[in-house]
């Protein structure tokens, strides 16, 4: 294990279990009014003329290059396998967010389209085999972490995508508007997401014939990295007791050395540890690694002050991402439809018993089945129906309202999800692309 010399001390003081606990407490909700809403965009990039290959490392390391040097909003990011990824600036309407993020993808599509290469949405990428792109220590420790249980944790990393869709955690005391509800809401609506939005169809391997391959993946990385806390009781409580008794993947190393991937150890035991010879030569944990800890957890909804709604696959077409984001937005900001999806997910999460997402026989039922679950399908028709009248309410625009209405028209009616359309060949995308 790397340790310390006196040339490289730790940077900062370590802290106490009570210590650990505060932090979390304090940080994971920060409540008041829900006014912000934002959203992640991750995307694979493809080669144009031949978009069924994987993109040299070289082509997407100038491509991600390009994508950073041009003058947006959003933030640019890149996951291990090279997928590209967009964060918007938190905004007070969803007009603001989704108009930001247009504006920055079509900025973002012309700068790759002169490369010769495209953005794609979808929940995994169908190209074999799956490389990782980036070499870091990080990503190092995470692969060695995740290796110890299987091969999900690879194609979490270098596979998949998603549209991720941040909400305000909400006002401390009980109602609709309140972080508890709002909280137990995410979880509870979360199955239906999954349905409504899978678009990682698999045709063979351990998710065969499932429509959302990308939930099996997460729900299969580790015994407890991906779960939800218990609902019941404080959430603050429940996530403090999720994140300190979760696992390390790893401990950072200051000194150029090779990061530390501990076996079997919580972040509980790692602060109770001090001299405990069960841990030589480990030093003691600080509140940088608290906060990086928690940045390795990966359940379907993570409080980082707002709320992190990590369980939608990234949508096929030019505007697909923007029907989830304008969805979830309707469900948690206007409180009738906060009241209808509340009561509708409740009723039918109460048939499926409490254990936790993803791993819940619902959120099975949503990756493989889709909307052809019958009562996923219903649930999803009342959400969706409740949204739609919330949105003019919210201040939506008439190309948002058509965008979720002819998805809503052409998958959640009939009973389907994007993944229940005819294989997409990456090379229709690509052609598609092109001829803009």
């Amino acid at each position: 294990m790397a340790t310390f010399s006196a040339a490289h001390p730790p940077p900062h003081p370590p802290i106490s279990e009570s210590q650990a606990e505060d932090l979390l407490h304090g940080i994971c909700f920060k409540t008041g009014p829900p006014r912000l809403i934002g959203a992640e965009l991750e995307w694979l990039v493809l080669d144009a003329e031949r978009p069924g290959r994987p993109v040299a490392p070289d082509r997407l390391r100038a491509a991600h290059s390009a994508a950073r040097a041009l003058p947006l909003n959003s933030r640019v990011t890149v996951e291990p396998g090279g997928q590209l990824e967009l964060s918007s600036a938190p905004a007070t309407s969803l007009s603001g967010c989704v108009d930001g993020l247009q504006a920055d993808l079509t900025a973002v599509r012309a700068a790759l389209i002169a490369q010769g290469l495209l953005l794609e949405g979808r929940g995994q990428d169908p190209r074999v085999p799956h490389r990782r792109l980036l070499t870091s220590p990080r990503y190092d420790a995470m692969e060695t972490y995740f290796d110890r249980t299987g091969p999900a944790g690879r194609a979490m990393m270098r596979a998949s995508a998603s549209v991720q869709v941040c909400v305000d955690a909400g006002h401390e005391e009980p109602g609709v508007l309140g972080h508890g509800r709002r909280w137990r809401l995410a979880h509870l609506l979360g199955a239906v997401l999954v349905a409504s939005f899978a678009n990682s169809p698999a045709f063979d391997g351990p998710y065969a014939d499932w429509r959302c391959a990308r939930q099996g993946n997460w729900a299969d990385i580790d015994s407890r990295r991906s779960l939800a806390p218990p609902l019941e009781g404080s959430p603050r409580g429940g996530w403090t007791r999720q994140a300190l008794d979760t696992e390390v993947m790893c401990v950072r190393s200051y000194d150029g050395e090779p990061w530390t991937v501990p076996q079997g150890m919580t972040f509980r035991d790692w602060l109770r540890s001090g001299g405990d010879p069960v841990y030589p030569g480990l030093r003691p944990p600080t509140a940088e690694d608290l906060d990086y800890h928690v940045s390795t957890l990966f359940p379907p909804v993570r409080p980082r002050g707002h709320l992190e709604l990590r369980m939608i696959d990234a949508q096929p077409g030019d505007d697909g991402w923007l029907v989830p984001v304008a969805v979830v937005h309707a469900l948690f900001d206007d409180p009738e439809a906060a009241e209808t999806a509340y009561r509708v997910a409740k009723a039918l999460a109460e048939t499926y018993g409490s254990s936790p997402a993803p791993r819940n026989p619902l959120w099975r039922s949503a990756a493989r089945h889709g909307l052809t679950d019958p009562e996923l399908r219903a649930a999803a028709k009342a959400c969706f129906r409740a949204a739609a009248e919330a949105l003019p309410r919210l201040g939506a625009g008439a190309h948002v309202r058509d965008t979720v209405g002819a998805f809503t028209e052409r998958f959640v009616l009939r009973g389907r999800c994007p993944a229940d359309d005819p294989p997409r060949p990456l090379a229709a995308a690509a052609g598609k692309e092109a001829r803009r």
